[in-house]
């Protein structure tokens, strides 16, 4: 038990309860407690194996390399159709953590063999998601941004085109484009 994560569990308003049975369930295996993006993380040697953390729907044990487990159980979720390699088992009362603790620590086990084994989840190249028409001609207009853009790491590029590839209206795309094409040239990420 690491006391630097006591602070996650101590501002919990919601999920309290459910996050102090996770956390026990966590700790009987053996790895590593630490605060990381101010949810409790735990880790083999230094490595991420899952977090805990919570929404206002459900709270969520969050496995960074879950697309890579077997999820023989089926409850797994990707969280959205962009997340590539993280997957969450999803709880919403004490009563689910309780019943699935076997089960919880089964697939925590498996995180753990990826990892020691080296498993890497395969990630999308950047080109192989959506450019935004928009964002192509500007690229196409002004050699500053164009390189200013291959020059981002590639998941700042994935969160640029992912951003404004969102956007319905050609409008709305434009206008995401002119807004932040000043951080793009800085060489900022969309969230820096």
């Amino acid at each position: 038990m690491n006391p630097k994560v006591d602070f996650f569990f101590d501002k919990a308003k919601q999920w309290q309860r459910e996050f102090e049975k996770l956390r026990v369930i966590a700790l009987g295996t053996g790895l590593e407690e630490e605060l990381k993006w101010g949810c409790a993380c735990y880790t083999y040697h230094g490595k991420n194996i899952f977090l805990i953390h919570g929404f206002k729907e459900y709270c969520a044990l969050l496995f960074f390399k879950g697309a890579l487990l077997n999820d023989t159980n089926k409850i797994l979720i990707q969280q959205t159709e962009n997340v590539q390699g993280a997957r969450q088992i999803r709880f919403t009362d004490i009563q689910e953590i309780t019943d699935l603790e076997k089960i919880i620590k089964t697939y925590i086990y498996e995180a753990v063999e990826v990892e020691k084994a080296g498993l890497k989840v395969e990630l999308k190249k950047t080109k192989e998601f959506e450019m935004p028409e928009e964002f192509q001609n500007k690229l196409d207009e002004n050699s500053l941004l164009k390189k200013a853009f291959e020059s981002l790491t590639p998941g700042r590029q994935r969160a640029y085109l992912l951003y404004f590839s969102s956007a319905k209206q050609p409008k709305t795309r434009e206008t995401r484009i002119q807004k932040y094409i000043p951080l793009i040239i800085e060489g900022k990420g969309l969230n820096d």
